[in-house]
């Protein structure tokens, strides 16, 4: 077996990090292990949101919506992601939250992966 190659499955393997597939997370040596880039699998039902606005961010982000309904709340404007593909970039230093309309799954790609960055569960409204 080749330890630089990995296969898997996103829902499988997300459920044990929180959704992280790819990170500073990932123990060393692990071909997940990324210092530049983090890559997350999130599967939200309806009515979920993040416990806590994002201040601070010192990372870019993008999430792009695979299924459902998923808003995001930007400090100057609410976005709704609602046909699979919709997506948002946001940049360093732009605080955020989201909330799922309805049950939602999203792919989301940040960089680079900042060690010690985490934030409460999400809770469900």
């Amino acid at each position: 077996m080749d330890d630089r190659v990995y296969v898997g499955n996103a829902a499988v393997d997300g459920a044990t990090d929180a959704g992280w597939l790819l990170g500073h997370f990932k123990p060393p040596g692990d071909v997940r292990h990324s210092d530049e880039v983090e890559v997350k699998w999130g599967v939200h039902p309806a009515g979920e949101t993040r416990s806590a606005w994002a201040t601070g961010e010192r990372r870019t982000a993008l999430l792009v919506l695979v299924s459902g309904a998923f808003r995001m709340e930007l400090p100057d404007r609410t976005v709704v992601l609602r046909d699979p593909g919709d997506y948002v970039v946001w940049g360093r230093g732009v605080d955020h939250s989201w909330y799922a309309e309805r049950d939602s799954v999203v792919l989301t790609v940040r960089w680079p992966s900042v060690p010690g960055y985490r934030v409460e569960p999400p809770v469900r409204r």
